[in-house]
């Protein structure tokens, strides 16, 4: 037990290192693209990945979760037969893609997507090629490797797009960058375990224990595309793609701490939990409680500041004609605490094979953002959207809480606690704000 924790702890210092690094390096990339960009430019690629998401989430069958939490997981028939599924899914993949183009294009009134759609969509063939080693290392705890992995996909993708930038201010260097990224990453996952090469395969054991592990998860993330998506879908349709634009990096800013929760959750949490899975539920759950106790303290914390201070960052780091997103930052932001309680539990019911309760939970998610985004964009405009985007996910962790009350897992104590907590830090960071002269973190809002 003492290796599951040690292995947790360093896996969990690798992913905050490697995601303060890569945090680094999105924020700089982001204040040169931003000086070379036009807001529309980054209004038009969240567009297009809109349905490149899509188009991944709606064929998700768990390969990656199949293998770290199956005990076939480190078999080379397993490990190829997984493989196989991943390339063939990475054809159908770029094929969606072409077909997606003239619908959405005439959709949005925009023709640029008739071309774009098709050239993106191509990541998903070389990513598709990528090595199962990428999994094995998850399922390990081997973050580091993965670590280094990940950062050098995204130096190079930063690389390649402010140059090719610099020479053409386009869309398209953001694709290239993007192509760039997928390329050597793809090759680089072949060398992280060279003596164990991906061959094709297909064995029918296999097969059956992919697809029954990862019916659960089509389901969940076909419909978590609609969950995550729908705010740029529907936004799309409301409002300028400049307007779009700015948008994007203020929830960019705003999702940092899910996104380090998220990548916790994912490369620690999930595979720590899935070899505690055997254990009786009332030390499972303990085991539960105590590894997030550090987490949401530290989430609090991290939350508080952002929510408190984030219109002066982007004040600071963008021009003045991305400054609109200063008031959107706070807002998203304050949504990103249940959201990140969610992530830190739900990885439990994953590790016992139990994805079922994930579906309900998204489509309530969905029915209140599709409902909700543009009736309060007709009442209250973008303001209104905003508090719909930072709240619509609220059943979703609910429905959560239900099936880990009914697996015998519930953490609700110590969700209301760590939410005390946060209130109260929010409060006194707000207070410190105003004391400096500098009123509410939504204060462009309230002098309009």
């Amino acid at each position: 037990m003492s290796s599951i924790k040690a292995l947790a702890i360093r896996g969990a210092v690798w992913t905050f290192a490697a995601y303060g690094m890569s945090m680094m390096l999105r924020l700089g990339s982001n204040l040169i693209l931003t000086r070379l960009l036009l807001p529309e430019a980054y209004g038009l690629i969240n567009l297009v990945y809109v349905f490149i998401t899509g188009l991944h989430l709606f064929s998700d069958v768990g390969i990656g979760p199949s293998i770290i939490q199956n005990k076939r997981g480190d078999d080379p028939a397993f490990l190829n037969t997984a493989w196989t599924i991943q390339v063939v899914r990475g054809v159908c993949l770029w094929v969606g893609s072409l077909l997606l183009a003239e619908p959405a294009a005439q959709f949005y009134n925009e023709p640029r997507l008739l071309l774009l759609l098709p050239v993106v969509g191509l990541n998903a063939i070389i990513s598709g090629f990528n090595s199962t080693a990428l999994f094995t290392l998850n399922r390990e705890v081997a973050i580091g490797k993965l670590a280094i992995y990940e950062l050098a996909g995204q130096i190079t993708s930063m690389a390649v797009t402010i140059v090719c930038a610099y020479y053409n201010p386009t869309v398209w260097a953001m694709v290239t960058g993007g192509f760039a990224s997928a390329l050597v990453q793809m090759v680089w996952s072949h060398r992280l375990f060279p003596e164990q090469p991906n061959r094709f395969a297909w064995e029918r054991d296999a097969v059956k224990s992919i697809f029954s592990f990862g019916k659960w998860i089509f389901v969940s993330t076909a419909l978590y595309f609609f969950v995550s998506q729908s705010d740029r879908m529907i936004l799309g349709k409301l409002i300028s793609l400049e307007m779009l634009g700015i948008y994007g990096i203020a929830f960019t800013l705003a999702d940092i701490p899910r996104q380090v929760i998220l990548a916790l959750s994912n490369k620690v949490i999930f595979p720590s939990f899935a070899k505690l899975a055997d254990l009786p539920r009332e030390t499972f759950r303990a085991k539960i409680i105590k590894s997030r106790r550090l987490m949401l303290v530290a989430l609090a914390a991290g939350l508080s500041l952002l929510i408190g201070f984030g219109d002066r960052l982007v004040f600071i780091l963008y021009k003045s004609n991305y400054h609109e997103a200063g008031w959107m930052v706070p807002i998203i932001a304050l949504g990103i605490w249940h959201t990140s309680l969610y992530f830190t539990t739900f990885p439990a019911l994953l590790a016992l094979g139990n994805a079922r309760y994930n579906p309900p939970g998204s489509l309530l998610a969905f029915m209140t953002i599709a409902i909700g985004l543009p009736v309060a964009f007709s009442q209250f405009k973008l303001v209104g959207a905003m508090f719909v985007i930072a709240f619509y996910d609220l059943p979703l962790y609910a429905v959560n809480m239900y099936g880990l009350w009914r697996e015998g897992l519930i953490c609700l104590g110590q969700d209301i606690v760590a939410t005390v907590l946060f209130l109260l830090l929010l409060s006194s960071v707000v207070l410190v704000r105003y004391i400096l002269g500098w009123g509410l973190p939504i204060n462009q809002i309230l002098i309009q």
